[in-house]
Protein backbone atom coordinates (compact mmCIF):
# COMPACT_ATOMS: atom_id res chain seq x y z
CA UNK A 1 0.00 0.00 0.00
CA UNK A 2 0.94 3.51 0.15
CA UNK A 3 1.25 6.63 2.64
CA UNK A 4 -2.82 7.50 2.53
CA UNK A 5 -2.14 10.42 4.90
CA UNK A 6 -6.22 10.36 5.92
CA UNK A 7 -7.04 11.08 2.59
CA UNK A 8 -10.98 10.51 2.29
CA UNK A 9 -12.71 7.93 0.71
CA UNK A 10 -16.54 6.27 0.44
CA UNK A 11 -17.85 2.64 0.77
CA UNK A 12 -19.77 2.28 -2.52
CA UNK A 13 -23.75 2.71 -2.88
CA UNK A 14 -25.39 5.61 -2.95
CA UNK A 15 -29.48 6.85 -2.39
CA UNK A 16 -30.32 7.63 -6.73
CA UNK A 17 -31.60 6.48 -9.95
CA UNK A 18 -29.37 6.94 -12.44
CA UNK A 19 -25.50 7.93 -12.01
CA UNK A 20 -25.38 11.48 -13.27
CA UNK A 21 -25.95 12.88 -9.69
CA UNK A 22 -23.99 10.34 -8.23
CA UNK A 23 -20.34 10.56 -10.14
CA UNK A 24 -21.10 14.20 -9.27
CA UNK A 25 -20.77 13.88 -5.73
CA UNK A 26 -17.86 11.31 -5.96
CA UNK A 27 -16.14 14.01 -8.16
CA UNK A 28 -16.72 16.91 -5.53
CA UNK A 29 -15.97 15.07 -2.18
CA UNK A 30 -13.76 12.01 -2.90
CA UNK A 31 -11.76 13.31 -5.94
CA UNK A 32 -8.41 11.74 -4.85
CA UNK A 33 -10.20 8.38 -4.69
CA UNK A 34 -13.34 8.29 -6.26
CA UNK A 35 -15.27 4.98 -6.50
CA UNK A 36 -17.80 3.89 -9.00
CA UNK A 37 -21.46 4.10 -7.34
CA UNK A 38 -23.61 0.81 -6.64
CA UNK A 39 -27.01 2.22 -7.56
CA UNK A 40 -29.42 -0.43 -4.99
CA UNK A 41 -32.81 2.01 -5.65
CA UNK A 42 -32.63 0.87 -9.45
CA UNK A 43 -34.09 -2.71 -8.75
CA UNK A 44 -33.16 -5.99 -8.38
CA UNK A 45 -30.95 -6.35 -11.58
CA UNK A 46 -28.48 -4.03 -9.28
CA UNK A 47 -28.25 -6.33 -6.63
CA UNK A 48 -25.04 -8.58 -5.83
CA UNK A 49 -26.30 -11.90 -7.56
CA UNK A 50 -26.56 -10.12 -10.90
CA UNK A 51 -23.80 -7.93 -10.70
CA UNK A 52 -21.14 -9.95 -9.06
CA UNK A 53 -22.25 -13.75 -9.63
CA UNK A 54 -23.88 -13.15 -13.66
CA UNK A 55 -21.83 -16.23 -15.03
CA UNK A 56 -23.51 -18.44 -12.55
CA UNK A 57 -26.77 -17.49 -14.24
CA UNK A 58 -25.51 -17.92 -17.62
CA UNK A 59 -24.26 -21.52 -16.74
CA UNK A 60 -27.16 -22.38 -15.07
CA UNK A 61 -25.36 -23.13 -11.68
CA UNK A 62 -27.86 -20.41 -10.67
CA UNK A 63 -31.33 -20.63 -11.85
CA UNK A 64 -34.45 -18.31 -10.89
CA UNK A 65 -37.36 -19.47 -8.80
CA UNK A 66 -39.94 -17.18 -8.64
CA UNK A 67 -38.77 -14.20 -7.15
CA UNK A 68 -35.50 -15.34 -5.93
CA UNK A 69 -32.30 -16.78 -7.44
CA UNK A 70 -31.29 -20.38 -6.28
CA UNK A 71 -28.42 -22.97 -6.65
CA UNK A 72 -29.87 -25.35 -9.37
CA UNK A 73 -28.57 -28.75 -7.48
CA UNK A 74 -31.61 -30.62 -8.16
CA UNK A 75 -30.83 -30.33 -12.29
CA UNK A 76 -31.05 -33.75 -14.31
CA UNK A 77 -27.67 -31.80 -15.98
CA UNK A 78 -26.26 -30.16 -12.90
CA UNK A 79 -22.81 -31.73 -13.28
CA UNK A 80 -22.69 -30.01 -16.80
CA UNK A 81 -23.44 -26.91 -15.47
CA UNK A 82 -20.57 -27.48 -12.98
CA UNK A 83 -17.88 -28.44 -15.67
CA UNK A 84 -19.27 -25.25 -17.90
CA UNK A 85 -17.95 -22.72 -14.91
CA UNK A 86 -14.83 -24.61 -14.41
CA UNK A 87 -14.13 -24.66 -17.80
CA UNK A 88 -13.96 -21.06 -17.82
CA UNK A 89 -12.75 -20.58 -14.65
CA UNK A 90 -9.52 -23.05 -16.03
CA UNK A 91 -9.24 -20.91 -19.26
CA UNK A 92 -8.84 -17.54 -17.34
CA UNK A 93 -5.93 -19.75 -15.03
CA UNK A 94 -4.19 -20.50 -18.20
CA UNK A 95 -3.82 -17.46 -19.47
CA UNK A 96 -7.06 -16.95 -21.49
CA UNK A 97 -8.00 -13.07 -21.11
CA UNK A 98 -11.19 -13.92 -23.60
CA UNK A 99 -12.37 -16.15 -20.45
CA UNK A 100 -11.83 -13.03 -17.84
CA UNK A 101 -14.56 -11.09 -19.73
CA UNK A 102 -17.22 -14.01 -19.02
CA UNK A 103 -17.26 -12.94 -15.31
CA UNK A 104 -17.44 -9.15 -16.38
CA UNK A 105 -20.37 -7.47 -14.84
CA UNK A 106 -23.72 -6.84 -17.11
CA UNK A 107 -24.49 -3.48 -18.22
CA UNK A 108 -27.54 -3.63 -17.26
CA UNK A 109 -26.69 -4.51 -13.34
CA UNK A 110 -23.62 -2.24 -12.61
CA UNK A 111 -24.78 0.93 -14.56
CA UNK A 112 -22.44 2.92 -12.38
CA UNK A 113 -19.60 0.74 -12.98
CA UNK A 114 -19.52 1.59 -16.79
CA UNK A 115 -20.99 5.53 -16.24
CA UNK A 116 -17.74 5.86 -13.89
CA UNK A 117 -15.34 4.49 -16.56
CA UNK A 118 -17.31 6.79 -19.13
CA UNK A 119 -16.48 9.72 -16.82
CA UNK A 120 -12.43 8.09 -16.37
CA UNK A 121 -11.88 8.25 -19.95
CA UNK A 122 -13.02 11.86 -19.82
CA UNK A 123 -10.09 12.49 -17.37
CA UNK A 124 -9.22 11.24 -14.01
CA UNK A 125 -8.40 14.85 -12.87
CA UNK A 126 -6.53 14.99 -9.41
CA UNK A 127 -7.69 11.06 -8.99
CA UNK A 128 -4.49 9.10 -7.29
CA UNK A 129 -6.67 5.80 -6.59
CA UNK A 130 -9.53 4.27 -8.22
CA UNK A 131 -11.73 2.19 -6.13
CA UNK A 132 -14.54 -0.61 -6.69
CA UNK A 133 -16.28 -3.29 -4.51
CA UNK A 134 -17.16 -6.91 -4.61
CA UNK A 135 -19.78 -8.89 -2.40
CA UNK A 136 -17.69 -11.05 -0.30
CA UNK A 137 -17.97 -14.94 -0.29
CA UNK A 138 -19.37 -15.06 3.38
CA UNK A 139 -21.96 -12.38 2.45
CA UNK A 140 -22.85 -14.36 -0.72
CA UNK A 141 -22.59 -17.92 0.53
CA UNK A 142 -25.30 -17.43 3.41
CA UNK A 143 -27.82 -15.23 1.39
CA UNK A 144 -27.85 -17.55 -1.26
CA UNK A 145 -29.22 -21.05 -1.21
CA UNK A 146 -30.41 -24.36 -2.62
CA UNK A 147 -34.53 -25.02 -3.69
CA UNK A 148 -34.29 -26.80 -0.18
CA UNK A 149 -33.14 -23.38 1.54
CA UNK A 150 -29.84 -24.41 2.54
CA UNK A 151 -27.40 -21.36 2.90
CA UNK A 152 -24.86 -22.08 -0.24
CA UNK A 153 -22.01 -21.73 2.22
CA UNK A 154 -22.40 -25.33 3.87
CA UNK A 155 -21.73 -26.90 0.53
CA UNK A 156 -18.18 -27.51 -0.48
CA UNK A 157 -18.83 -27.41 -3.85
CA UNK A 158 -20.83 -24.09 -4.35
CA UNK A 159 -18.55 -22.72 -1.81
CA UNK A 160 -16.23 -23.19 -4.00
CA UNK A 161 -17.92 -21.41 -7.39
CA UNK A 162 -18.52 -19.20 -4.91
CA UNK A 163 -15.60 -17.74 -4.09
CA UNK A 164 -14.03 -18.79 -7.64
CA UNK A 165 -16.75 -16.52 -9.31
CA UNK A 166 -16.12 -13.58 -7.08
CA UNK A 167 -12.02 -14.06 -7.51
CA UNK A 168 -12.40 -13.62 -11.28
CA UNK A 169 -14.97 -11.41 -10.82
CA UNK A 170 -12.67 -9.13 -8.96
CA UNK A 171 -9.75 -9.84 -11.06
CA UNK A 172 -12.01 -8.57 -14.32
CA UNK A 173 -12.73 -5.54 -12.11
CA UNK A 174 -9.22 -4.37 -11.18
CA UNK A 175 -8.04 -5.43 -15.03
CA UNK A 176 -10.70 -2.77 -16.29
CA UNK A 177 -9.92 -0.03 -14.10
CA UNK A 178 -6.32 -0.68 -14.44
CA UNK A 179 -6.15 0.78 -17.88
CA UNK A 180 -6.00 4.43 -16.91
CA UNK A 181 -2.92 3.99 -15.70
CA UNK A 182 -3.32 4.93 -12.10
CA UNK A 183 -3.61 2.70 -7.84
CA UNK A 184 -6.54 0.55 -7.99
CA UNK A 185 -8.40 -0.76 -4.63
CA UNK A 186 -10.80 -3.75 -5.06
CA UNK A 187 -13.08 -3.83 -1.80
CA UNK A 188 -14.37 -6.87 -0.76
CA UNK A 189 -17.62 -6.28 1.21
CA UNK A 190 -17.91 -8.73 3.57
CA UNK A 191 -20.91 -7.97 6.00
CA UNK A 192 -21.39 -11.85 6.63
CA UNK A 193 -17.89 -12.29 8.59
CA UNK A 194 -20.18 -11.14 11.46
CA UNK A 195 -21.44 -14.59 11.80
CA UNK A 196 -18.55 -15.99 13.45
CA UNK A 197 -18.64 -17.27 16.31
CA UNK A 198 -22.30 -17.75 17.08
CA UNK A 199 -23.86 -20.65 17.95
CA UNK A 200 -25.76 -21.14 14.82
CA UNK A 201 -22.90 -20.96 12.72
CA UNK A 202 -20.46 -23.43 14.75
CA UNK A 203 -19.39 -25.24 11.52
CA UNK A 204 -18.14 -22.01 10.11
CA UNK A 205 -14.47 -21.78 11.08
CA UNK A 206 -11.85 -19.26 11.00
CA UNK A 207 -9.55 -20.60 8.62
CA UNK A 208 -12.55 -21.25 6.32
CA UNK A 209 -13.35 -17.44 6.50
CA UNK A 210 -9.62 -16.46 5.93
CA UNK A 211 -9.08 -19.04 3.15
CA UNK A 212 -11.81 -17.74 1.10
CA UNK A 213 -11.31 -14.29 1.61
CA UNK A 214 -7.68 -14.86 0.06
CA UNK A 215 -8.78 -16.46 -2.66
CA UNK A 216 -10.62 -12.64 -4.00
CA UNK A 217 -7.65 -10.90 -2.69
CA UNK A 218 -5.50 -12.88 -4.63
CA UNK A 219 -8.00 -12.78 -7.54
CA UNK A 220 -7.72 -8.55 -7.06
CA UNK A 221 -3.23 -8.83 -6.89
CA UNK A 222 -3.88 -10.95 -10.05
CA UNK A 223 -5.69 -8.37 -11.65
CA UNK A 224 -3.00 -5.86 -10.43
CA UNK A 225 -4.74 -3.83 -7.46
CA UNK A 226 -4.58 -3.44 -3.87
CA UNK A 227 -7.74 -4.89 -2.07
CA UNK A 228 -9.53 -3.87 1.14
CA UNK A 229 -12.37 -5.92 2.84
CA UNK A 230 -15.18 -3.82 4.35
CA UNK A 231 -17.35 -4.83 7.51
CA UNK A 232 -19.89 -2.47 9.33
CA UNK A 233 -20.40 -4.36 12.07
CA UNK A 234 -18.35 -5.02 15.42
CA UNK A 235 -16.13 -8.88 14.47
CA UNK A 236 -13.32 -10.96 15.03
CA UNK A 237 -10.94 -7.95 13.34
CA UNK A 238 -7.75 -10.48 13.87
CA UNK A 239 -9.25 -12.52 11.42
CA UNK A 240 -9.11 -9.51 8.53
CA UNK A 241 -5.77 -8.43 9.98
CA UNK A 242 -4.46 -11.95 9.52
CA UNK A 243 -6.11 -12.23 6.24
CA UNK A 244 -3.69 -10.93 2.92
CA UNK A 245 -5.85 -7.63 2.68
CA UNK A 246 -3.61 -4.48 2.46
CA UNK A 247 -6.69 -2.53 3.91
CA UNK A 248 -9.12 -3.03 6.79
CA UNK A 249 -12.55 -0.63 7.17
CA UNK A 250 -14.69 -0.55 9.71
CA UNK A 251 -17.49 1.47 11.44
CA UNK A 252 -15.82 3.60 13.73
CA UNK A 253 -18.46 5.47 14.76
CA UNK A 254 -20.42 3.10 16.58
CA UNK A 255 -17.57 0.11 16.98
CA UNK A 256 -14.74 1.83 17.45
CA UNK A 257 -14.53 0.16 20.82
CA UNK A 258 -14.50 -3.32 19.07
CA UNK A 259 -10.92 -3.06 17.83
CA UNK A 260 -9.43 -2.21 21.30
CA UNK A 261 -8.90 -5.94 22.09
CA UNK A 262 -6.92 -6.26 19.03
CA UNK A 263 -4.24 -3.80 19.16
CA UNK A 264 -1.65 -6.46 18.81
CA UNK A 265 -2.69 -7.96 16.00
CA UNK A 266 -3.53 -3.67 13.95
CA UNK A 267 -0.02 -2.92 15.40
CA UNK A 268 1.42 -5.69 13.57
CA UNK A 269 -0.67 -5.14 10.61
CA UNK A 270 0.38 -1.20 10.71
CA UNK A 271 3.94 -2.48 10.78
CA UNK A 272 3.63 -4.56 7.60
CA UNK A 273 2.32 -1.63 5.82
CA UNK A 274 -1.22 -1.94 5.84
CA UNK A 275 -3.87 0.42 6.14
CA UNK A 276 -7.33 1.07 8.23
CA UNK A 277 -10.37 3.23 6.32
CA UNK A 278 -11.50 4.79 9.87
CA UNK A 279 -15.32 4.87 9.34
CA UNK A 280 -16.00 7.84 11.26
CA UNK A 281 -19.15 9.48 9.71
CA UNK A 282 -21.87 7.43 10.81
CA UNK A 283 -24.19 6.76 8.31
CA UNK A 284 -27.65 7.04 10.22
CA UNK A 285 -29.54 9.98 11.39
CA UNK A 286 -26.70 11.02 13.82
CA UNK A 287 -25.25 12.38 10.94
CA UNK A 288 -27.15 15.24 11.11
CA UNK A 289 -26.13 16.00 14.34
CA UNK A 290 -22.30 15.86 13.31
CA UNK A 291 -19.98 18.55 12.40
CA UNK A 292 -16.14 17.51 10.90
CA UNK A 293 -14.47 18.94 14.25
CA UNK A 294 -16.69 16.68 16.51
CA UNK A 295 -16.59 13.82 14.33
CA UNK A 296 -12.10 14.64 13.83
CA UNK A 297 -12.15 15.07 17.73
CA UNK A 298 -14.00 11.25 18.02
CA UNK A 299 -11.92 9.86 16.02
CA UNK A 300 -8.70 11.58 17.60
CA UNK A 301 -10.07 10.50 21.28
CA UNK A 302 -10.09 6.88 20.10
CA UNK A 303 -6.73 7.15 18.32
CA UNK A 304 -5.62 8.57 21.67
CA UNK A 305 -6.74 5.16 23.67
CA UNK A 306 -4.80 3.11 20.94
CA UNK A 307 -1.40 5.34 20.96
CA UNK A 308 -1.77 4.74 25.34
CA UNK A 309 -2.07 0.93 24.55
CA UNK A 310 1.25 1.30 22.43
CA UNK A 311 0.44 1.65 18.83
CA UNK A 312 2.21 4.81 16.92
CA UNK A 313 0.36 7.32 16.17
CA UNK A 314 1.88 8.51 13.41
CA UNK A 315 1.25 5.28 11.84
CA UNK A 316 -2.49 5.25 12.60
CA UNK A 317 -2.79 8.62 10.67
CA UNK A 318 -0.48 8.38 8.01
CA UNK A 319 -1.82 4.98 6.86
CA UNK A 320 -5.29 5.84 6.84
CA UNK A 321 -8.20 6.69 5.11
CA UNK A 322 -11.33 8.36 6.68
CA UNK A 323 -14.78 7.04 4.94
CA UNK A 324 -18.46 6.53 6.02
CA UNK A 325 -19.53 3.65 8.57
CA UNK A 326 -21.07 1.96 5.62
CA UNK A 327 -23.06 2.67 2.08
CA UNK A 328 -25.44 5.22 1.60
CA UNK A 329 -27.70 3.00 -1.19
CA UNK A 330 -30.72 3.54 1.17
CA UNK A 331 -30.55 6.69 3.25
CA UNK A 332 -32.10 9.97 1.71
CA UNK A 333 -30.17 11.99 -0.87
CA UNK A 334 -29.70 14.79 1.46
CA UNK A 335 -28.52 12.66 4.10
CA UNK A 336 -26.08 11.08 1.55
CA UNK A 337 -24.51 14.27 0.19
CA UNK A 338 -24.35 15.69 3.71
CA UNK A 339 -22.63 12.61 4.78
CA UNK A 340 -20.02 12.86 1.94
CA UNK A 341 -19.28 16.45 2.84
CA UNK A 342 -19.09 15.30 6.55
CA UNK A 343 -16.24 12.86 5.12
CA UNK A 344 -14.37 15.14 2.92
CA UNK A 345 -14.49 17.59 6.04
CA UNK A 346 -12.91 14.85 8.49
CA UNK A 347 -9.93 14.69 6.51
CA UNK A 348 -9.28 17.88 5.96
CA UNK A 349 -9.04 18.70 9.84
CA UNK A 350 -7.02 16.12 10.62
CA UNK A 351 -4.87 16.49 7.65
CA UNK A 352 -4.42 19.95 8.98
CA UNK A 353 -3.68 19.28 12.36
Amino acid sequence: MWQTMSLPMAIGSLPYRSPEPALTLIGRETPLIPHWPQLPLRGAQEGFVLQNLNLLMEVGVLERDGEKVVFATEAEDWPDRLAAFYMIYLAVEEGDEKALDQFAMPEESATGFYAFLEAMKTGTGDAVCLKGQVVGPLTAGFQLTDRAGRPAYYDDQIRDVIVKNLAMTARWQARVLAQFGLKTLIFIDEPGISIFGQSTYITVTRQMIIDDMNAVVDGIRAGGADSGIHSCAAVDWSILFESHTGVVSFDAYDYFDSMLPYRSELSRFLDRGGVVAWGIVPTSEAARAETPETLAARLNAGWAQLTERGLNRANLQNQALITPACGTGTLPEDLAEHIYRLTTGVSRTLRAE
